[in-house]
Order: C-alpha cells, then sequence, then structure tokens
C-alpha cells in the first residue's frame, strides 16, 4: 500500500456541519473507489495564527503548521471543497495555504514542497445561485501559482441548504454521482502522474 496514490482530502472551513466537509468526504469516496488511499483531514485540528513573518523568523514553524505540511509532502493529490467569503476564499484557507508555502530552513526559497507538482480538483457549494464558483476562480489562480496542477473538471453546488440528505450524501443522484467521479478523475491522474 505504500505505493499507492495518496489523497489528502479536506474543506476550507472550520464549522462542524459544513457542507464543504460533506462535499469533499463525497467526492473523497470517488478517488477510494478508483483505488487511491484518502486521508481526510479538519482544518479545525490545525490551529495555526494568521501568517505573520516576523512570528516565523522568531519562533520558528508551529507544531501544528509542521504536522500539516508532512501530510501534505506524504500525498500525491489533493480534493479541496473550498466555501466562497466575499466572491473569494476563506481565510482559514488562505492563511493555510500561506504558513504551508513557506519553506522550512532545510530547503531552497519558494521551495514549495507541500504543493509543486501535487494534482488537485476544487469544489464548492454555498446557498446562494452560484455554488461558491466566484471563489473557485480565486482558489485556481492561487493554486495554479504554487505549482499546483488543476484539474479543469471543477464542481459547484447551489443551494446548499436543499442539496444534502442527513447522512451527508446529496439527494440528487445526478449531483453525487458528478462529485464521486470528480474525485475519481483526480486519483486517476494522480496515479498516471506518480
Amino acid at each position: 500500500m505504500s505505493n499507492s496514490t495518496k489523497i489528502l482530502a479536506f474543506a476550507g472551513s472550520a464549522r462542524q456541519d459544513s457542507f464543504h466537509k460533506k462535499l469533499v468526504k463525497i467526492a473523497a469516496q470517488g478517488a477510494t473507489d478508483a483505488g487511491a488511499e484518502v486521508t481526510f483531514i479538519d482544518l479545525r485540528d490545525y490551529p495555526m495564527p494568521i501568517y505573520d513573518q516576523d512570528l516565523q523568523e522568531q519562533e520558528g514553524f508551529p507544531q501544528s503548521v509542521l504536522a500539516l505540511k508532512q501530510f501534505f509532502k506524504s500525498h500525491n493529490g489533493l480534493l479541496i471543497a473550498s466555501p466562497e467569503y466575499n466572491s473569494s476564499i476563506s481565510g482559514l484557507l488562505k492563511n493555510t495555504i500561506d504558513w504551508l508555502s513557506r519553506s522550512e530552513p532545510d530547503e531552497s526559497p519558494l521551495a514549495l514542497s507541500c504543493f509543486r507538482g501535487k494534482v488537485a480538483a476544487i469544489m464548492s457549494t454555498s446557498p446562494g445561485g452560484l455554488g461558491g464558483l466566484r471563489g473557485l476562480v480565486h482558489l485556481r489562480a492561487i493554486l495554479e501559482n504554487i505549482g499546483v496542477i488543476v484539474l479543469p473538471d471543477q464542481k459547484t453546488i447551489p443551494n446548499a441548504f436543499e442539496q444534502f440528505d442527513s447522512q451527508g450524501q446529496l439527494k440528487e443522484q445526478r449531483q453525487q454521482e458528478s462529485v464521486q467521479a470528480l474525485g475519481k478523475k483526480l486519483a486517476e491522474l494522480a496515479m498516471k502522474l506518480q
């Protein structure tokens, strides 16, 4: 199993009952069905201060950041469900990317070891009619600029309050299968690039 493709799945939301955590778990099932080893993490378990270069230089990386960096480095692909906050990505997700993009002392500047060469699939849902689409535009630009290969396909689910059942699955079978297919496509590409 050590040579299998490893996918890290997470949401850019800390809320316990987050629609995005539900959404990324559906995509993760598709990646698992395709043969990938998927690890779901909750960013809530990795608290970190707002990125501050002075803080990093004085105190080094917080332990939560170092732990998260190891997770990212040990996975080939990323499944990311990103909430849309004010037509962009959440502060939690941006801060996580900012910390993880910083080089450790044994790395060259701009090594981007948590991101460079990884593949990602992105998705969003929202109570509104666009399903978080505007935030994905920003997320795609950020990821591509730090060396991530982002699948052209992405998924948005509008009217989030009406879409999920009590088990966290999408009520509409076509939508459920579409999100799972995105996870499968990511796993297949990661396997080819491995």
